[in-house]
């Protein structure tokens, strides 16, 4: 006899992944993501971060993203090993935020690095003639040290930033100003501080969200999937995963140099010991 074939009746919710360093290939992916999740009408999200942080537009983009969503859906942020800068301005798009006792987070701030190499070009007898239409086209050059008034732009370009970056904590976890400057200012804490300076909401693990994003939807934890939307992979990519850590070591130090000297000169959301 040939039974009928009967769809799963169990209901889903949606997870997203936002894993390394936040940059334009992030962004993007995320922002395909979050529209699939609002076109196939999830009713929650599970948005997993484990991230330092990155470029100050692309967090930016994903966040007003999760705003949009977060007016039609329920979105559960839970912070993984760690959730930093950037990965807080993300977090704090989301509906609640969820993060282990021991995860690393915070360092909300703004930090720009550039290279000065003069002395090193200096000693192999290397200049560079530079013909520039204003006195700061050039500024954060390789080549030379900043001049004070250089200085005073860039900070003031830094003040700007964080100032939006405050003012979106602040908003995003109903905290004043003047209560997000006041740990504001770099460093980094262990989940179970953020809950008490009220950058989180619980403490607790990945699973623990899931749960709590299916509780606020009506739907029953145990009869609830979770739907993970993620890029497909390439062949290349099908081959060489789970091959081992060397593998992983290295591709994430390559990452890391790619990320670095693409994003020289540029205001970062990062935390990077």
């Amino acid at each position: 006899m040939i039974w009928p074939f009967k769809p799963s009746t169990r209901k889903q919710i949606a997870r997203i992944e936002i894993n390394g360093a936040i940059a334009s290939a992030t962004r993007e992916r995320v922002l395909e993501a979050l529209e699939e999740v609002e076109e196939r009408k999830y009713p929650a999200l599970l948005l997993r971060i484990d991230s330092p942080g990155g470029t100050v537009g692309d967090s930016q983009e994903i966040y007003s993203a999760l705003k949009r969503l977060g007016e039609k859906i329920k979105i559960v942020a839970s912070f993984g090993n760690i959730s930093a800068s950037g990965g807080v301005y993300i977090g704090v798009g989301a509906n609640h935020i969820m993060a282990n006792p021991g995860t690393i987070t915070g360092s909300v701030g703004v930090i720009i690095r550039g290279n000065n190499l003069e002395k090193l070009l200096d000693k192999v007898g290397v200049s560079f003639k530079v013909i520039k239409s204003g006195p700061y086209k050039d500024i954060l050059s390789f080549d030379r040290d900043l001049t004070t008034d250089e200085e005073e732009i860039l900070q003031e370009l830094i003040d700007s930033s964080y100032q939006q970056f405050v003012e979106t904590v602040a908003e995003g976890r109903k905290l004043s100003v003047e209560t997000v400057k006041s740990f504001a200012d770099g460093r980094i804490f262990s989940g179970e501080q953020a809950l008490k300076l009220g950058l989180v909401d619980r403490l607790g693990s990945e699973e623990d969200a899931r749960r709590w994003a299916c509780e606020l939807v009506g739907l029953d934890p145990e009869k609830t999937e979770c739907h993970t939307i993620e890029e497909p992979k390439s062949l290349l990519d099908r081959v060489f995963s789970g091959r081992g850590q060397v593998k992983s070591g290295v591709g994430s130090a390559i990452n890391w140099l790619e990320f670095e000297l693409a994003t020289s000169g540029q205001p970062l959301w990062l935390y990077r010991p």
